[in-house]
């Protein structure tokens, strides 16, 4: 329990900081200054009413100086990324379990892989719930989020490349071909055309350019038909951040899930009468929503899918 503890109470850390950045980054206002504020009174909050989720249970959702209620989006979030946080950690302590404990090898590249990437989906979860809320209240996804996450996710990547073991997703033309012995005396049974590294870098750019590419297809379709715009850039961006950190299949899962989630959304919103045809939808928040499901579960879902056709 000391790893989901800590990751807890990193998570509720994390998500007050990022209740600010979604208050303040979509208007392209500082993170920094000035200090936490009422949004009604704009009175500096003190740090005792400023301590994650516990505060806002204890002033029943008010602000202490004007009494104003205080959006209930500032828990959820906290809470939000403190649950993302405890699986994050209950799955590291899994990994350092599996590769540390006693009779295994640990300290392998195959630990600092596993690490990486679990330190990945981490940020991953970070950057999409903050999304999930900037475009649910504002119709905006910003650059500072998905753009520095496109970077983050390729940066990891290639962090996880040097972990890599010998012969490890190399790419081979042929099985049948005599050995042929690299630098560092490591034979491989066929033509070499991409070493490890080279084909996880490349896939992954190649991954996260191909879905940005497909999503500004049916940006242009959209508007090619209905002669309006039906989808914004960020969008575009957003996908190519997941399909960074997560690779392209469960990129593609999370725009599955997401126009699922958006097309029951927006079939409910018709049915009340609260919506028309032409009415906008926040659909960065139903894909990032999406890839927060695909990260955790969407593995799984694809080696499934994949049994299912052979």
């Amino acid at each position: 329990m000391i790893y989901e503890t800590v990751g807890f109470l990193l998570g509720l850390i994390f998500g007050s900081f990022l209740n600010v950045c979604i208050s303040r980054l979509p208007g392209h206002e500082s993170i920094v200054k000035p200090s936490s504020r009422c949004p009604h009174c704009h009175a500096s909050i003190r740090w005792y009413d400023n301590i994650p989720l516990l505060s806002w249970i204890l002033l029943r959702g008010k602000c202490r100086d004007c009494g104003q209620p205080i959006s209930a989006r500032y828990p959820l979030v906290e809470l939000l990324t403190a649950i993302w946080f405890t699986i994050q950690a209950a799955r590291l302590h899994t990994v350092i379990h599996f590769y540390f404990s006693p009779g295994t090898n640990g300290g392998s590249s195959y630990s600092a892989f596993a690490i990486i990437a679990n330190l990945g989906v981490t940020i991953a979860g970070f950057l999409l719930i903050g999304l999930i809320f900037m475009d649910w209240e504002t119709g905006l996804l910003p650059d500072s989020f998905t753009l520095t996450g496109v970077f983050l996710g390729l940066l990891l990547i290639c962090t996880q490349a040097i972990f890599l073991a010998p012969g490890q997703d190399q790419i081979l033309l042929t099985q049948n071909s005599p050995k042929l012995t690299s630098v560092g005396a490591t034979a491989d049974t066929g033509n070499l055309f991409m070493t490890g590294p080279e084909a996880l870098i490349l896939g992954r750019v190649l991954a996260a350019c191909g879905a940005a590419i497909l999503m500004l297809l049916i940006r242009q379709t959209y508007r090619a038909i209905r002669h309006r715009e039906g989808m914004g850039l960020g969008d575009v961006k957003l996908l190519a951040m997941i399909t960074a950190f997560l690779g392209f299949w469960p990129g593609m899962l999370s725009l599955f899930f997401g126009v699922l989630g958006a097309s029951i959304y927006g079939i409910f919103q018709l049915a009340r009468g609260r919506a028309g045809t032409s009415s906008k939808l926040a659909f960065g928040s139903f894909l990032a929503a999406g890839a927060l499901i695909a990260a955790q579960v969407g593995d799984r879902i694809i080696d499934a899918y994949s049994q299912l056709l052979r």
